[in-house]
């Protein structure tokens, strides 16, 4: 399992991961849509922590930096 997010795309699924968990929980029960926000949210922040995203692999996309060495 190659890593192929980057930190900025790390921070971007962070952020709109947990705009969708809190979009899931707002006003204190579960509105419209929540079982797919919710989801969506989770896997977001999955795929931020793991630095992998399985459909980026499937379409050839790499957002990390490959390091130089000098």
């Amino acid at each position: 399992m190659t890593r192929n997010v980057g930190l900025i795309d790390q921070y971007a699924r962070i952020i709109v991961g947990l705009a969708l968990i809190a979009y899931t929980l707002k006003d204190g029960s579960l509105g419209s849509g929540w079982l797919v926000a919710g989801t969506l949210g989770f896997v977001l922040i999955a795929t931020a922590f793991f630095s992998y995203c399985p459909l980026y692999t499937l379409l050839g996309v790499n957002t990390r930096q490959k390091s130089s060495s000098v």
